[in-house]
């Protein structure tokens, strides 16, 4: 990176190796024809999604990097950076000492003068060192500038609860991140989902925060053929109906996603057709999307692992409220972790963390087909 910044002749401007490189390698926008794309779906998991599309976006702009702790020789604490260090050289995928405040300054640095970087925290627990940087310096510096600072650059990383890590490495920072004006905030389920948001994020702008889950890094989904294309991108600010339903609407985010999935399957078998969104998008929100199915089946779920106070299911019930109130034909029942720091026992874990269990018994009480309590003494 280094390199690349002794290369730069002044603020947005770049000297004639890069500008060559640039010219070189403008990106295709996409045929205005359509493309005949096969209809069979490939398999792919989470880790090779985000791996693919930071090969894909590495290539097609030079002025993209990789930073991080164990990104290069290690090739990622989860192997995401898998073979990039080898392909684009050490200018281009950093490995950085262990301090987040420092090479997330120098991130935010580089991309004030043009370059994209995209900064990986081992765990997004580790970014609150670095909160300074993102907050202050990331997400405020266009309006402070007048609009004269773009800050492109994507903070990445597992997010959320993974197994046994303890309290100070399972929280969930949609909601932190989500509350800041400057910052988009983008959590993936599938790997279209991991694919198509990391290089909209890359392309953006702006600062974005990209919440991965560890746990899902292994998981394999279908891709469709169009997905693989390099083109290929995902809107920010969008969500994805996963199921549709009639009779209940349930919100969700990362792992999550998965778990209303499941709850659906159960509810369909007792007689309830649950409509499964996921969201993608947490900053901006896709309250349009929400609304509108909320007016369709006139009731709301919201999943989140994070602590309910303050939270993402929190601001979607609001907006429920102030938008969709006279469609409720039942309270917002909201399900979130429990309101306690993470505990490292395996059983005591698993009751801080929502199950599908509790997703099927929320949607059961919006529908009024929970047992009442008293008959089930």
């Amino acid at each position: 990176m280094w390199g690349v910044a002794r290369q730069k002749v002044g603020f947005g401007s770049f000297s004639s190796p890069i500008l060559g490189q640039v010219l070189q390698r403008i990106r295709p926008l996409g045929s205005i024809l359509p493309k005949n794309y096969s209809s069979a779906p490939k398999e792919m998991t989470v880790r090779e999604a985000l791996n693919s599309a930071l090969d894909e976006e590495m290539s097609a702009d030079p002025k993209v990097f990789l930073m991080g702790e164990e990104v290069g020789e290690y090739q990622g604490a989860y192997k995401i950076s898998k073979g990039l260090l080898e392909k684009y050289g050490p200018e281009r995928v950093l490995d950085t000492p262990i301090t987040e405040a420092g090479f997330t300054g120098i991130g935010v640095g580089a991309a004030y003068y043009g370059l994209r970087p995209i900064v990986e925290f081992m765990t997004f627990n580790f970014s609150m060192q670095a909160i300074d940087h993102i907050v202050n310096s990331a997400a405020k510096t266009n309006y402070m500038s007048a609009g004269q600072i773009s800050v492109p650059i994507v903070f990445r990383g597992p997010n959320g609860a993974a197994a046994g890590v303890g309290a100070q490495h399972s929280q969930c920072y949609a909601a932190w991140y989500a509350h800041v004006p400057g910052l988009k905030v983008l959590s993936p389920y599938s790997s279209e989902d991991a694919r198509g948001l990391l290089k909209a994020a890359i392309r953006d702008p702006d600062p974005v925060v990209f919440l991965e889950n560890e746990l899902l890094y292994g998981e394999s989904f279908p891709v469709s053929a169009e997905a693989l294309d390099s083109s290929f991108c995902l809107p920010i600010g969008k969500a994805k109906i996963e199921r549709e339903g009639k009779h209940v609407s349930i919100t969700a985010f990362s792992k999550m996603v998965g778990y209303a999935l499941q709850a659906a399957e159960i509810l369909s078998k007792e007689g309830i057709d649950a409509e499964v969104i996921n969201l993608r998008s947490i900053r901006p929100l896709d309250r349009a999307t929400i609304n509108a199915s909320v007016r369709k089946t006139n009731r709301l779920v919201t999943v989140e692992e994070g602590f309910p106070q303050h939270g993402v299911g929190a601001e979607i019930c609001m907006s429920i409220i102030e938008d969709s109130f006279e469609y409720l034909d039942a309270p917002v029942e909201r399900i979130a972790g429990a309101d306690v720091p993470m505990p490292y026992a395996a059983n005591l874990e698993r009751m801080a963390v929502p199950q599908v269990d509790d997703i099927v018994r929320a949607a059961k009480r919006a529908c009024y087909r929970s047992v009442p309590m008293a008959a089930a003494a």
